[in-house]
């Protein structure tokens, strides 16, 4: 099958917003993921939090296009990379040709042990490079700098600041990325997200419960003082490709698992005003959430006790892929899916048919096949070199 015909069945089976950007993305093309890769954190039998010397973290450049059912490991920066906050620090630009990767937090002697204190970091990595390359390191963003999102005109990017209670508002120039402006929340932000048109942005308001909308004109970036209830600890959240919904991932225990219950939240951005108008249950504690190009899926990443003691009565060896179905702006669970310990980031390919999730504590990344609405671990592993605490692909 010749690239105009694959182009154009795959055009049909998705929305015109996902086809705009699937000419750059058909297999045999490369197509880059990047992974934050921190090993100086992990968790021991009893469930207790071990922090080890810092200085082997990683930014892996993987290549998820020239042949998606294997992906492979392109080159490795020597960059520092956290588990603390949502899985989402890092974004590539449209263009492919810029990443950007937070560093949220530092580890520093304390004693014979260590402890952790947030910096005020953004690592600027050119892509376009053989192989890609750390060009600037910028020192001035809010500190504990952790879930961004970067627009589709590629000129915008945001950073939620979990220490400081603000959103950083960045310009991207080509290769330049600068700092313009700070937005200030007044409580913590976990992750931020712009709308496909990049006139508003949504931030998951974490200990708050709630997300504060936020409006965008040109590089003008205001906090609407308006809030929206969600579900309990909102850690993460990811928006339509149509615009037309966003959910957010309601972690329930403040970044951990406790057996229970929770529930992904459905925002009707078309709604005036804008308002929830659903919750799904999905399980214990969903971390990570993407939506696929199609607009059609998502997927909610449940961690499900896998890095609690494994005497607790919730813990599970593996956490979870929760498949939702998108049907206009009706979210249903349709399956799940067991993959790997402590599961965390989760990255569609662009055109919709592969999904990735990084699994923590195994230090490796599972491949799953996307059929329709049928989703399949194909037992594919991508060994990695430490533990995988976010993973983002190409802005859509």
């Amino acid at each position: 099958m010749n690239r105009l015909i694959r182009l154009t069945l795959m055009c049909a089976a998705t929305t015109l917003a996902a086809c705009a950007t699937m000419d750059r993305a058909l297999p045999g093309k490369p197509e880059y993921m990047i992974v934050g890769i921190d090993n100086k954190t992990t968790w021991d039998a009893g469930g207790k939090l071990v922090l080890s010397a810092p200085g082997k973290d990683v930014v892996a450049i993987v290549d998820i296009g020239t042949d998606p059912a294997n992906p492979k490991i392109v080159t490795t920066l020597p960059l520092s990379n956290s588990i603390f906050g949502p899985p989402t620090n890092l974004a590539i630009t449209p263009n492919g040709q810029l990443a950007l990767v937070a560093d949220s937090v530092e580890y520093t002697a304390d004693g014979s042990g260590w402890k952790s204190g947030p910096t005020s970091r953004l690592h600027v990595i050119d892509l376009t490079t053989n192989p890609p390359r750390l060009i600037e390191t910028i020192t001035n963003v809010g500190r504990q700098p952790s879930g961004m999102s970067i627009n589709r005109a590629g000129n915008l990017a945001l950073i939620a600041n979990r220490a400081d209670n603000s959103i950083s508002v960045l310009a991207i120039d080509g290769k330049q990325v600068r700092l313009i402006d700070t937005v200030q929340i007044g409580e913590h932000v976990a992750h931020v997200a712009f709308t496909p048109d990049g006139k508003r942005a949504l931030a998951a308001k974490f200990p708050g419960h709630k997300v504060a909308l936020l409006t965008v004109d040109g590089q003008k970036v205001t906090y609407t003082k308006r809030d929206l209830v969600v579900g309990l600890w909102p850690y993460n959240l990811d928006i339509a490709p149509d615009g037309k919904i966003a959910l957010t991932a309601d972690n329930g225990l403040s970044g951990s698992s406790d057996g229970n219950v929770d529930t992904v939240s459905i925002i009707d951005l078309e709604a005036n005003p804008v308002r929830v108008i659903d919750k799904v249950v999905v399980g214990d504690a969903p971390e990570g959430i993407a939506i696929s190009p199609t607009g059609k899926m998502a997927a909610a990443i449940l961690l499900r006790g896998s890095n609690n003691a494994t005497t607790d009565w919730f813990y599970n060896r593996n956490g979870s892929v929760v498949v939702l179905k998108i049907d206009g702006k009706k979210v249903t669970k349709i399956g799940e899916i067991e993959v790997r310990g402590l599961p965390e980031g989760a990255v569609f390919s662009p055109d919709g048919r592969w999904l990735y999730v990084g699994n923590y504590m195994d230090e490796d990344i599972s491949v799953l096949r996307v059929d329709g609405e049928t989703v399949t671990n194909t037992g594919k592993l991508l060994k990695l070199p430490g533990k995988p605490a976010s993973m983002r692909g190409r802005t859509l």
